[in-house]
Order: C-alpha cells, then structure tokens, then sequence
C-alpha cells in the first residue's frame, strides 16, 4: 500500500522550498523503498531549485542520504529489508559498453525507479538526481542502495552519497595522485576540501588550496592541506608556481565550475600535468583557450563523473577509512537541521558559512 510522508519541494524556479506530502508508492521489480536517516544540503540541490539542471519541476530534492532499507519488489537480490545503506544516483547496469569494457564506474545506462513519487493529487514529481531524500521515505532503484557498516553515522555516511565522494574520487579515481605529487585545489568548499582529503589519502606531498574567503582556507588547512593563496588578493597562478618550484603543480583541480577558475586551473598545472574538473558549470557558461597552448602543454584535461566512483568499491572502504580515525568525515557535518530548514540552509549555504548542512530525520 501506497505510503504518505512529508518532503520538501522545489515548485518552480528559483521559489522557495516548502515541505509537502509526498506519496510513496510499494516498490515494484527492481525497486526499494528506503526509511531516509540522514540527507546532506548538497549545492546541486540548490541548482535543481534555481532551475539550473532542467525545468521539470516540481522536484522532490535531496540526493546525499542514507537510511534502511525499508521493502524491495520482485527480483531484488543486492540488498534486503533492514540493510543499513547509502543512496547513489549511479545504479551500474552491467550491460552497457562502459560496463561490458570493465568500467562500470563509467556506466552510460544508469536507472533510477521506474514509478513516481507524487503529491497528494496526483502531481509527479522529478526527484533530485533520481533520489529525492529530503523526505522521510524515498523510492529508489535497489541499484542506487549500497551496503556499509551501520555502525557509522548516517550524518557521515551519507555525504558519501555525493559531494564528499565526488571530491575525494576526483583526487584519487580521476586525478589519479600519487605519492609525492604536487596538487592544488580551486575552490574549498565542501566538494574541494573532500579532494584535498583524497589527496592527503593518497600521499600527496604538497597541497595547495586557493580560495577567495580566509574562513574556507582555515578549514581547507585543517582538512590537509600544505599551503593556502588568496586568489582575492594573490594571483593565484603565479602563487601556485611559485609553490612548485617554478614549475606549477602535477595535478589542478577546480572544484568550482566557472570558466576563469578553470582557466587557472589550466595554466596552474605543470608540463603534462592534469586538470580535473569537478565543479558544475551552468549551461550558459563557455570556456575558451588557445589551442597551442592545449596541444603545448601536453598532459590530460579530464571531467570527474561523481569521482568516477564505483559505489559498491568505494563507499564501504571510505566508511572503514573513516572508522579506522584514517579520514575525519565527520568534519564535513557542520549542522544538523530539520526538513524544515531546508532553505535557510541554502541561504547559509550561498553566504559560504557551512560545508554541510544535514537534515536528520
């Protein structure tokens, strides 16, 4: 039987959130429904609501979360009622050519439940990255459910889910950094402090963090990193150079999704080093660069997908990491608010105040 719980919603663009009634269906073949404990603020939540992925509002958001596995439809083999679990939006198929060549991380066919979540008349609504967890149940395919430790706390654990994933993947799965590397991070936020994180994982032997706010250069040191530059008041470039030896460093990555900080990415890196972009552009946003300087400068210009991550790999070995004290993900938390603080979360958010707010449930 169909349940009803209250989520919030984004009714259309840029107008605020509010917390409705939201009708969950029983799963049907190859879906779970999922008792939410914890779900972060992530800024791709606020990029649904302003209307910068697309325009099929009403959106029930919130994607970062992890709750118990509450009841599966016919065929659910990967996960049982009681699982404690993280949610993912990359459900691998095992079929497609990214799958079949050995890269499931790359998946092409990713799925979410086929049935809608509603309001109480009938209205479908999109849910966030095909999740939709600020809401006390959610509906998902059992593919997007990943087993972990439930010992962990779902406030930590559920910022697996997303942005500390993408961050600490684009270090470690993308960015591919070594031991001894030079890396420097753009933009310290929430998604840029888990990379300095992945890099300190990884045993970078310099990280560099460049921000235009001193508070998120603090926490960005406290998380890792070696060195700080100001780019409010430094040329952030020539800082970075100067850091390396002349040289810039082995691995850039800009996790702010504009094209300058790109363009100081491009240019911050050393001879046949790499950018990794991991912040998100808006649609309108275009980047341009000589294409000598492309070709001259060798090395590899990559995008990081959700950190290329593999869910089944990666978020039960980052819950042991965190629980052996060898990564602090705890630190990211730094609230914790109820469904109906949702969007003064997104102001707190926009004023650079908090990494994560999580609502808990």
């Amino acid at each position: 039987m169909a349940q009803q719980v209250q989520g919030v919603v984004a009714p259309g663009k840029n107008e605020p959130v509010r917390v409705e009634t939201i009708v969950v269906p029983d799963p049907g073949p190859g879906e779970a429904v999922v008792k939410v404990q914890a779900c972060g603020v992530c800024h791709t939540d606020l990029h649904y609501k302003q209307g910068g992925i697309n325009d099929e509002f009403p959106f029930l958001l919130g994607h970062e979360a992890a709750g118990v596995v509450e009841s599966v439809g016919a065929g659910v083999t990967e996960v049982a009622p009681g699982d404690f679990v993280i949610l993912n939006w990359r459900a691998v198929c095992g079929n497609c050519r990214a799958c079949l060549r050995g890269r499931p991380q790359y998946c092409f066919d990713t799925h979410n439940a086929k049935q809608k979540m509603t309001l109480t008349d009938g209205t479908e609504l999109s849910p966030a990255l095909g999740i939709g967890a600020f809401a006390e149940k959610t509906l998902v395919a059992a593919g997007q459910c990943t087993k972990v430790d439930p010992s962990v706390s779902p406030a930590v654990a559920g910022l697996l889910g997303c942005g500390v994933m993408a961050g600490i993947g684009a270090a470690i799965n993308t960015g591919q950094v070594g031991r001894g590397d030079s890396v420097a991070v753009i933009g310290c936020g929430g998604v840029g402090d888990a990379a300095i994180v992945g890099a300190r994982l990884a045993g970078a032997a310099r990280i560099i963090a460049v921000d235009v706010d001193d508070r998120k250069l603090e926490t960005a040191k406290s998380m890792g990193a070696t060195h700080t530059v100001n780019s409010r008041s430094t040329e952030a470039v020539a800082a970075i150079r100067e850091l390396t030896g002349g040289f810039g460093a082995d691995v850039v990555i800009e996790a702010v999704g504009r094209p300058e900080t790109y363009q100081q990415a491009f240019y911050a890196r050393d001879l046949a080093g790499t950018v990794v972009l991991v912040g998100v552009p808006t649609p309108e946003m275009k980047l341009e660069l000589p294409l000598l300087d492309v070709f001259g400068r060798g090395g590899s210009l990559k995008s990081s997908w959700y950190g290329d991550c593999l869910p089944s790999r990666d978020f039960p070995m980052l819950v042991d990491l965190h629980q052996q004290g060898r990564i602090d993900l705890g630190a990211f938390v730094t609230e914790t608010i109820g469904l109906g603080d949702v969007e003064k979360a997104f102001a707190r958010m926009h004023e650079g105040d908090v990494l994560r707010s999580v609502v808990v449930f």
